[in-house]
């Protein structure tokens, strides 16, 4: 096999390689044998026949044509490696040389690894500010578990601040009914803020099978663009009423949490949140020490390839947030008023500091001989095993190697994070 290298535009290189005969000859012989598992040979049981007998039913070109595939892929990366370059994605493969007993020729031209020169540690500066927590927020989460405990009581006078009412609501502009703004059997905490400002605030003192007509203004910023600052008409009837009995704050409240008694229970709360109070502090500074890591580093050129992988992986994250919310892509696109090409180049710079990211985090490693060992994958796979039980199809996928590659790409990272914290931040 030889090799010519060239460097080309966006960070990328082509490579012509040159295949000898006798460099083939063996991924010939193999081609041939999977033909003949497929191909009946007369004479032959599935995969027996030889190579001539094979080479004479379908013809030497079918046979290059099986074994392509294989003769690129070594060959390529036997190039590569011998070239010393670091390749990031699929090349794009052109054959310009093929013919029975003769060289064979392919370019392939492939994006590269950008180079990074890691920034010094000593610029990187950095302050931990977890926030006080303070008695108002614990009786807040004290409100919220006493929300969720709440008992809802039919009623049939009307619907005072602090009822819940169940409503059939129908949206109109210029008496158009809205797309998706009808709503039946939609709950409306009267005591609470709504999407809808004002809407609450129309619906006190209606009682079960009153009807409304009523027009409110939604806000200039609602994320819904095509009501966003507009005169909106509503049509509300009351399905049920309902009175909301909130549980006393006491000593038995905190008994049906599991707690001994209130103040117990209130030391709980406070250092749950100190501990959110501290993680939300851990994310901040991890993030302003790879955004300095970034700004003090020299990266090359990064490749489209990267970018575009980052992107889609952006948009996936997306897609999957919007299903959890029960919201279809095609409806969020239609209320920005915007195509999936559009999105994707809104995701440009959020995909260009991820790229950057990794690629820090993946030098630290390098000059610093981080990495996952066994003993930590051989951890994480029981901790995921332990979490999903008796689940299958974690099973399966705890034995592909390319999630076992991610397990131990996720744990190179952490461990790269864990060293700049004791590093930069002093953290041990």
């Amino acid at each position: 096999m030889k090799y010519e290298l060239k460097t080309i535009e966006k960070s990328q290189v082509e490579l012509t390689i040159t295949v000898e005969p006798n460099d083939y000859k063996k991924n010939l012989e193999d081609a041939a044998v999977r033909i003949s598992e497929r191909a009946a040979i007369a004479g032959f049981r599935p995969g027996k026949a030889p190579y001539d007998k094979v080479k004479q039913q379908v013809g030497e070109i079918r046979i290059i044509e099986e074994a392509m595939q294989s003769i690129v892929e070594k060959n390529f990366f036997h190039a590569a490696k011998e070239a010393k370059i670091d390749t990031v994605g699929m090349p794009q493969i052109t054959i310009t040389k093929i013919a029975p007993g003769n060289d064979l020729v392919f370019t392939a031209t492939v994006a590269l690894l950008p180079k990074i020169t890691l920034g010094d540690l000593a610029t990187v500066k950095v302050k931990h500010q977890a926030k006080e927590i303070t008695d108002a927020e614990v009786d807040t989460v004290l409100n919220d578990l006493k929300k969720m405990q709440t008992k809802e009581i039919l009623k049939s006078g009307p619907a005072a601040k602090e009822d819940k009412l169940i409503v059939n609501l129908e949206m109109f502009l210029d008496k158009v009914p809205v797309e998706g703004g009808q709503a039946p059997n939609h709950q409306v905490y009267l005591n609470e803020p709504h999407y809808i400002p004002g809407l609450a605030e129309q619906l006190i003192g209606l009682q079960k099978d009153d009807t409304k007509e009523f027009s409110l203004k939604f806000p200039k910023d609602h994320y819904q663009k095509h009501l966003a600052g507009k005169d909106t008409d509503f049509k509300v009837r009351v399905n049920d009423v309902f009175e909301l009995q909130y549980p006393e704050l006491n000593d038995e409240f905190a008994k049906s949490l599991g707690q001994k008694n209130m103040e117990k229970l209130k030391n709980i709360i406070k250092e749950n949140l100190v501990q959110e109070a501290k993680q939300k502090d851990d994310q901040k500074i991890e993030i302003e020490i790879l955004d300095q890591m970034i700004e003090a580093s020299a990266i090359s050129e990064i490749p489209d390839v990267l970018i575009n992988t980052e992107k889609n992986k952006i948009f996936q994250e997306l897609k999957r947030s919007l299903e959890t919310q029960g919201i279809e892509m095609e409806k969020y696109l239609n209320d920005l008023k915007k195509t999936e090409e559009d999105i994707y180049k809104d995701f440009t710079e959020q995909a260009t500091r991820r790229v950057k990211a990794a690629l820090v985090s993946r030098q630290v490693a390098l000059d610093n001989n981080i990495k996952a060992e066994k003993t930590d994958i051989d951890e994480e796979v029981k901790q995921i095993k332990a979490a999903y039980p008796d689940n299958k199809n974690v099973e399966e996928n705890l034995k592909k190697p390319e999630v076992i590659d991610t397990l131990a790409l996720t744990i190179q990272n952490r461990k790269v994070m864990a060293w700049l914290k004791e590093k930069i931040a002093g953290e041990k």
